[in-house]
This record gives C-alpha cells, structure tokens and sequence, in this order.
C-alpha cells in the first residue's frame, strides 16, 4: 500500500524505516524543474529520474528501500509510487503536495513555480 505523506511528515516517516534501512526520495520531475526548484537532502539519499524514464532506469533502484516519491504538485510521483509498488517495492510513499508543498509547509527558501 502506498504510504500518503506531507513534506512535514517525511522526517517521521523515514524515522519509522527499519533499522538499516536507507530511506531514499525520488524526485521524478523533468531538469528544467530541478533547476527551478530542489530540495537538500537530510538523513535520506535524493535520486533525480524523470518519470518517463523512470521504467528503462528501473534497475537503479533498490526494491528493498523505503522510497518517497517527490514531483511538483504530487500527481506524476502518485503514478510513479504505484509503478514501483507494482513492481515489487516494498515500502513506497508518496509526498502528497510535492514540492509546492515542500516550500509552503518545509522550507520557504525553495521557490515556487
């Protein structure tokens, strides 16, 4: 099941993975977003891959890791949660709100677009 967490809720989240476990967040928007606006990694590994490539590069990525999918508005990393979930990822969230929701909720200093 697909875990629904806002920005606010991301540190609990990834305090809750099991021991060992190295929460990862996947920003699936395309370049010219990340250019515009990203997010600093704090006790999580950050992985960028747009999402229509997210199925070719499929094999970066650990099925055992507790990933958190990361978009703009939280629709494409929605559909990219399911993806993975779908495929055998066993703990797998999605930031509802995506990056709007990081600057407006986290971390006013990311811009919003």
């Amino acid at each position: 099941m697909i875990a629904h967490i806002r920005p606010t809720q991301l540190a609990e989240w990834i305090a809750a993975a099991p021991e060992g476990a190295r929460p990862l967040v996947l920003d699936v928007r395309e370049t010219w977003e990340l250019q515009t606006a990203s997010v600093a990694p704090a006790r999580f590994e950050l992985v960028t891959i747009p999402m229509g490539e997210i199925p070719a590069r499929l094999a970066e990525l650990d099925p055992t890791r507790p990933v958190a999918c990361l978009c703009h508005h939280g629709m494409r990393s929605l559909r990219v949660a399911g993806f993975l979930e779908h495929q055998g990822f066993e703990n797998v969230a999605n930031i509802t709100g995506g990056i709007d929701a990081w600057s407006a909720e986290l971390d006013p200093a990311v811009p919003r677009y």
